[in-house]
């Protein structure tokens, strides 16, 4: 399979021209299958054909290159021995504008999330020299938190939630009050560009359908956590809530935890929506922390086990409401968040049921 690969990499195209589209697809999916076939040659060769390939400028069509490093470095994680990935973290990088230490970077966080290489002298060097070097991926623990526990793993019965009645039975219901619309009347936008932007990203990364909606809210005085409910998300002007009531059922919202909507937050991008594409588990695992982060506001230097802590004091909601922003098909997604000093609100709301879609009858 590698000699085949090579055959094609060495096809004339003419003069400095690169791979044709199709070589450049089969060779990918050459390095994608040596690299889920178990040995250590396959490892070398699955990571040079990669390395190739994405070396020769526009061999790859747009959009591909990232999805089949990140591929490569998802089936070296889990396919092989960790014995014969440890050679290819022989030698420190010394820039990482570069798609082989690209490629060692996904690969260091796959690991991660497998909890596979702690201890490892070769790959704890190379980590520590990405984090000098300003990598994204570095910033994020060679361990998987607690708060991560449920990363990539597929439980039976807890498949996404479409329904009232299952929303009902995995969360606590969180009281309708009077007092909590009074407030929301009152809520003012603060709108926030490169904040929802950040907290949109698991969803647009992965490609799902529909644009996120990500809103930002003040509040005229403090909101106890008694009133924050679905009377009050109701009273802001959200397009995901437009023409509530005009539908069968009720709007309802649930007291959730921060390990949810992380969670939640991994899954978009790591499944991606259904006409997009999964980021593989080390990207999927950076927005997930990146819109966590958006959603409550936190500078990115704060270290990961203080945003844990802190995401304790807030308070979190899933809502869903019967309007055509809720198909109750696909995937459909709302989060809103109390930040403790209880006069900010955040609302995150992603669906990937086509926009073109018709609306539900």
């Amino acid at each position: 399979m590698y000699e085949a690969a090579e055959k094609l990499c060495r096809t004339p195209t003419g003069d400095g021209l690169p791979l044709e589209a199709s070589a450049a697809r089969a060779v990918g999916r050459i390095a994608e299958t040596l690299a889920d076939t178990r040995s250590r040659d396959s490892v070398t060769f699955a990571v040079d054909l990669v390395s190739r390939l994405l070396l020769s400028e526009g061999a790859m069509p747009p959009g591909e290159d990232d999805r089949l490093l990140r591929s490569v470095a998802a089936k070296l994680a889990k396919a092989q021995h960790l014995r014969d990935i440890e050679p290819l973290f022989g030698e420190v990088p010394e820039a990482i504008q570069d798609p082989a230490v690209e490629l060692r970077a996904c690969l260091l966080g796959e690991l991660a999330l497998i909890g596979s290489g702690a201890g490892r002298r070769s790959l704890e060097a190379y980590a520590e020299k990405l984090r000098e070097l300003g990598h994204p991926l570095a910033r994020l623990p060679g361990a998987r938190l607690d708060i991560e526990h449920r990363f990539a793993v597929r439980v039976r019965g807890l498949g996404s939630i479409k329904t009232a009645k299952q929303l009902r039975s995995r969360f606590p219901e969180a009281s309708s009050t009077g007092s909590g619309a009074v407030v929301g009347r009152g809520a003012e936008d603060a709108r926030d560009d490169g904040r929802a932007s950040a907290a949109a990203r698991p969803f647009t990364a992965g490609g799902w359908a529909r644009e996120p909606e990500a809103r930002f809210f003040t509040l005229p005085s403090p909101l106890s956590p008694d009133d924050f409910g679905i009377s009050f998300i109701k009273e802001l002007p959200l397009r995901c809530l437009a023409g509530e009531g005009s539908r069968r059922g009720s709007a309802l919202a649930c007291v959730t935890t921060p390990d949810d909507v992380l969670n939640e937050l991994f899954s978009a991008s790591y499944v991606g929506g259904v006409n997009g594409q999964g980021q593989g588990g080390a990207y999927a695992r950076l927005y997930a922390w990146e819109s966590l982060y958006a959603l409550m506001g936190l500078p990115t230097g704060v270290p990961l086990l203080e945003a844990v802590r802190r995401a304790a004091d807030h308070r979190w909601l899933r809502f869903m409401a019967f309007t055509d922003w809720f198909h109750h098909d696909t995937s459909d997604l709302a989060f809103a968040v109390l930040d403790p000093t209880r006069t900010r609100v955040v609302v995150l709301a992603a669906t990937d049921t086509d926009v073109h879609r018709d609306a539900l009858g």
